[in-house]
Order: structure tokens, then sequence, then C-alpha cells
């Protein structure tokens, strides 16, 4: 097969470690790196010195967001790829061999992203779901409260259309 990428890295990711193999024409290289910020931060050092142009990686729950933030701020491509996209890994499966394989099908131009959204994209889809978890979660506390007090006899809710606005706490 035809080789599109010269310098290739597949990375293994998982919550505590990531295994990273980087294929060059001259020899191919694997190291396993912690998922702290200083490993992190030593990954994306040997990356660069490699000359690395290209990294690959399974989109793996959200283990792969702190590395790719990392990525993006020293501007090299990343890939992040459906783990089902991918085919398995022949004989016995090893964090190594889907490195090594990850970074293969990168080289070959085998893999397709998945769609990633910008970092500002990416910051603000974070804020709404945080935002509506509180909305929701206050709406929750305020059917509880109507709860208790119609469990008391109180019958707010009849009288008044807000059990916690003005006139009612009145």
């Amino acid at each position: 097969m035809k080789v599109i990428i010269e310098r290739a890295c597949g990375m293994d990711v998982h919550k505590d470690s990531i295994t990273a193999c980087i294929i060059t024409p001259e020899r191919k290289e694997i190291q396993t790196f912690s998922t702290k910020t200083v490993f992190l931060l030593k990954l994306i050092d040997w990356i660069k010195e490699q000359g690395c142009t290209h990294v690959a990686m399974e989109s793996t729950g959200v283990f792969w967001k702190p590395i790719v933030n990392l990525l993006e701020a020293e501007s090299i491509e990343f890939l992040v790829v459906n783990a089902t996209h991918m085919k398995a890994v022949p004989g016995r499966k090893t964090d190594v061999k889907d490195a090594e394989w990850i970074a293969e099908l990168l080289r070959h131009g085998l893999l397709t992203a998945s769609y990633i959204p910008n970092r500002n994209q990416r910051e603000l889809r974070e804020l709404v779901r945080y935002r509506r978890s509180i909305i929701e979660e206050r709406a929750r506390q305020h059917n509880r409260i109507q709860k208790v007090l119609e469990g008391a006899n109180i019958k707010l809710s009849s009288v008044v259309s807000d059990i916690l606005g003005v006139s009612s706490r009145d």
C-alpha cells in the first residue's frame, strides 16, 4: 500500500495510560505515558521531537479530550476515530498492537475522523449542557417542595400559580 503520511502517530488511550506508536521511514518507536498533565506534555514534546505531523486515536469515552486540547494548541493534525470503524487487530489484542495498527492505518490514509468541533464550540457546548443540568435540578427541587407541601396538606398550588413566587412566600 502507498504511504500517504510519512510520520504518523497512533495512540491507544485509556483512563490511566496512553500507548503511543510513532512510525517514520527510518523506524518505529513505542512509548507508554501516564494521563497526568505533566506526562501529556512529555507526550506532546516526544511527538514534536520525532517530527510527527499527524496523530490518530480511538474515541474512548472522554479520555481523548485533554490530548486533543494539547495537540490543537501545538497545531498538530489529529484524528479522533470511532473504534468500531477500525478493523480489529488479528491475534492477541494488546495496547502496543492497537497503537501500531492505528499508526499504520493513519500512514496509509485509511482512517475517517469523527467530527470534533473547534475549541470555542466545545466550550460553549459544555456551558450549555451544564446550564441545562442546573435548570433541570432547579425544576426537580421545585417539584419536591410542592410535593412536601401537598403531603403536609398545604394546598398552596391551588391558590398561587408559582409556589416559589413572591406572593406565595408571603
